[in-house]
């Protein structure tokens, strides 16, 4: 779709013209969407049932505000409701984006935003939760679009010292900030955040049939574990299977 910011013009647009499946042709095949404040987490097809019911009601146009900022794997951007009849009385709000490319297209859509008291809800009821994490939407944004890159670009997770305040204080950011947009932006603490990153790294090592790392141990800390303990209990939790046994289910018969 070319660059990022025809990529949001584009998406924009199928918001604007009630458009389910263009909005959806946005995504990979099997991409998500998360609405971060009503904590709903939907595959394409779910989106697409969603929308469609959604638009039956959508009084308003999304706008962009300021700027699109993007990386080589992600796009963040902040927008704005406004009512599509100046005169209707409806209320509009603003919220913020954060994408996460597979290529040319997103694998993740996390959309941030604050409904005002008068709003109707997009998601679940009531809920407000993006309002209460004491970032804006364009800091939110802008945060997350940093720890994406300090993750999958700087790979930082595999440092077996990190912690919250070290990672905060390389990003340049508050450790309460940061805690908040790992929080609210991902829905998991700060330890099962990295951990993810580390147990796909390890994943992607032990399907290697010429793993330079034959022993588990070694895998674990050449990933940023600190012992095979909180290794094993890690990639049981991510995978359902321990190391050992994901390896040999990798193995040809």
């Amino acid at each position: 779709m070319g660059s990022p910011q025809q990529f949001v013009s584009s998406y924009l647009d199928a918001w604007n013209n009630q458009d389910p499946k263009s909005v959806v042709g946005h995504l990979s095949i099997d991409g998500t969407y998360t609405d971060v404040a009503s904590q709903q987490r939907l595959s394409g097809k779910d989106l697409i049932e969603h929308l469609v019911d959604y638009f039956s009601n959508d009084e308003f146009r999304y706008e962009l505000v300021g700027e699109v900022l993007s990386s080589d794997t992600t796009i963040a951007f902040q927008y704005q409701l406004v009512p599509r009849d100046p005169d209707s009385g409806k209320v509009g709000w603003s919220g913020a984006e954060f994408i996460e490319l597979s290529g040319e297209v997103a694998q993740q859509i996390s959309d941030y935003y604050r409904l005002p008291d008068a709003a109707p809800p997009r998601g679940a009821p009531g809920t407000r939760r993006y309002a209460k994490s004491g970032l804006s939407d364009e800091a939110m944004a802008t945060l997350l679009a940093s720890l994406n890159t300090a993750m999958h670009d700087d790979k930082a997770f595999l440092d077996p010292d990190l912690s919250l305040p070290h990672l905060a204080e390389a990003m340049g950011c508050s450790v309460n900030h940061l805690s908040q947009a790992i929080n609210a932006g991902h829905s998991m603490s700060f330890f099962d955040y990295i951990n993810q990153f580390r147990v796909a790294e390890a994943s992607r090592m032990l399907r290697q049939k010429d793993c330079r790392f034959p022993a588990i141990l070694d895998i674990a800390l050449s990933v940023g574990f600190n012992s095979t303990s909180t290794f094993y209990t890690a990639f049981k939790k991510a995978t359902g299977q321990t190391p050992a046994k994901y390896r040999r289910s990798q193995s040809p018969m």
